[in-house]
């Protein structure tokens, strides 16, 4: 446990409950604690986590923006569920991704774990956009996301951040029940 990540784990824990908020202001919280993250994944050769860190980084500028544009003039941002056979091919790009990313680790680098390193990063990249594009899916897939991921920071010594990755998977779920009741509770305009 290092003072980075005792500082990426409150910085995260700010994120995410600003984001169970639909508050746009999670978004300063999150690049910060991304970029904090990078450097620890890094270090315990969790190569897809690290460079997933990066890719946050700059899904969450757009995001900040798309949010920034579409809350209105006051409140919380919209939020929306999937359409038709959306989920399908979100799926299906998502497990293309995550395999495709685990033979790169398994073959060109030393990473621990490549497999669930590179899943958890695949899925990790599709519920960022979704949360980007305000979808309730993005909950779905952090939920699982976390589950997983709490296993693995266990796996390479990152009790700290397996810790948070807890208090991520309770913040999912409430982030999903919040997201599914937004519609009929936002005030109208």
């Amino acid at each position: 446990m290092s003072w980075m990540e005792i500082a990426a784990v409150l910085l995260g824990l700010a994120n995410v409950g600003l984001l169970v908020r639909r508050s746009v202001w999670n978004y300063p919280f999150g690049m910060a604690m991304v970029a904090l993250y990078s450097a620890i994944f890094f270090g315990a050769t969790l190569y897809s986590e690290a460079g997933l860190q990066v890719f946050f980084f700059f899904v969450q500028i757009y995001g900040w923006w798309l949010w920034t544009r579409n809350r209105g003039t006051e409140g919380p941002v919209e939020v929306r569920w999937l359409e038709g056979g959306q989920r399908l091919i979100w799926g299906a790009i998502t497990i293309a991704l995550s395999l495709s990313l685990g033979w790169i680790m398994q073959h060109f680098t030393n990473a621990a774990k490549p497999f669930a390193d590179s899943a958890i990063a695949g899925a990790s990249i599709a519920a960022q956009l979704l949360l980007s594009f305000r979808r309730i899916e993005n909950w779905v897939l952090w939920i699982v996301i976390d589950v997983a991921s709490i296993g693995l920071y266990i796996n390479r010594g990152l009790l700290l951040t397996a810790g948070l990755y807890v208090v991520f998977l309770l913040l999912s779920v409430l982030g999903l029940r919040e997201w599914i009741n937004a519609p009929r509770t936002r005030p109208e305009a």
